[in-house]
């Protein structure tokens, strides 16, 4: 995992170096560890899945999740987003509606959010991998410091994106990003826990307008039903 190779090629440039710090080869070695003990999601070949599905040069829109689905199946890599054939999770099921009463879009049948990430949008989790039934279980190993890394390359570029920054744990990234030259977008985290402050933030129309102004092609937010 420390080998540039697992890094899509079109943030190698930018975050390759990251790969060859000690903090990267004793995050590798523990998420080693942890595999050899039990399950740990998502697998080995999906740790990148958010940076393959939309190239640097691409960005339009950054996500920020904490940190992947902890039950068996779900997690891919993308933040929020599930395998086709899993239930939707009840964050993502919030997102949806707020969707539909945003912008009249209708709910899908599933949570998989790969239409996004193809786009442009950036769905990114701050910790990229954790033990199997054990949330945050890998928090604090040195995921951060690389995420970090991915936010500052994506506000380092000339060209503009949107920061989507629901709740707390996510607004902490805030110093990272040139508010004069990027657009964010805060609110609360779509969780069960804090819905009531999620529904009625119109996020969507806030995004859609910041790409327009950025001149950037719109974001066709449907997904389509697998039935």
């Amino acid at each position: 995992m420390t080998d540039t190779v697992m890094l899509p090629e079109s943030w190698r440039g930018v975050l390759g170096d990251e790969l060859r710090k000690p903090y990267f080869e004793q995050l590798t070695e523990f998420v080693e560890e942890e595999r050899a003990k039990g399950p740990v999601y998502p697998p080995r070949d999906e740790v990148f899945a958010a940076l393959d599905a939309t190239p640097y040069d691409k960005v339009k829109v950054l996500v920020l999740g904490q940190d992947p689905y902890h039950g068996e199946g779900q997690g891919h890599g993308l933040c929020f987003s599930v395998r086709p054939g899993v239930k939707t999770p009840p964050s993502l099921r919030n997102i949806y509606k707020e969707m539909h009463a945003d912008l009249g879009h209708p709910v899908p049948d599933n949570g998989y959010l790969m239409p996004w990430a193809e786009q442009g949008v950036l769905l990114l989790n701050a910790v990229l991998t954790v033990r199997a039934g054990e949330a945050n279980s890998h928090k604090g190993k040195g995921w951060e410091k690389f995420t970090d890394a991915v936010i500052s390359a994506v506000a380092s570029r000339p060209d503009p994106a949107v920061f989507v920054l629901w709740g707390n744990y996510a607004q902490k990234k805030l110093p990272l990003i040139d508010e004069s030259r990027h657009a964010v977008v805060k609110g609360a985290h779509p969780s069960p826990l804090s819905a009531k402050k999620f529904f009625g933030s119109r996020p969507f129309t806030q995004i859609d307008k910041a790409i327009a102004d950025q001149g950037h092609a719109p974001v066709d937010w449907r997904i389509p039903d697998i039935g």
